[in-house]
């Protein structure tokens, strides 16, 4: 769940991204898995569901380590948050994400998928078609 106040918008990495209203100090924490607003899904009960939901959950579910039987899935914008080889967020541990230097408001918040991903990181195509133009996401 993300800490901080944020709003999506289009992001130069890819479609949407997640965005601070507000300043973020080094070492605020941004972001925290909350189990009563984010989900932990079993990936058996994933494997099961209709495909147009795992299509879904493939994109916007992630491994927690601590729990290697199921996917997590954010609440809210945090499923939106795109991966940078140099984040300006730390998530080495999995239930928080940590900011590693100070960002203005506005700056797109990143992470880096292979603190938390088991196995290989696979990069999907776009979901949202996005107008850069306007700022409008279409679905």
């Amino acid at each position: 769940m993300m800490l901080v106040p944020c709003y999506l918008a289009p992001s130069s990495i890819e479609g949407l991204g997640v965005y601070s209203t507000q300043p973020i100090l080094k070492g605020d924490i941004v972001w925290a898995f909350d189990d009563r607003f984010d989900r932990l899904i079993p990936k058996d009960e994933i494997a099961s569901a209709p495909e147009h939901l795992r299509i879904f959950f493939e994109r916007y579910c992630y491994d927690m380590p601590n729990s290697p039987d199921c996917l997590a899935l954010d609440a809210d914008e945090g499923r939106f948050m795109n991966h940078a080889d140099l984040p300006n967020l730390d998530f080495s541990s999995p239930d928080r994400g940590i900011a590693l230097r100070d960002i203005p408001a506005g700056e797109e918040l990143t992470c880096d998928y292979r603190e938390f991903t088991v196995g290989e990181v696979v990069f999907l195509g776009p979901r949202h078609h996005v107008s850069k133009a306007n700022g409008v996401a279409h679905h």
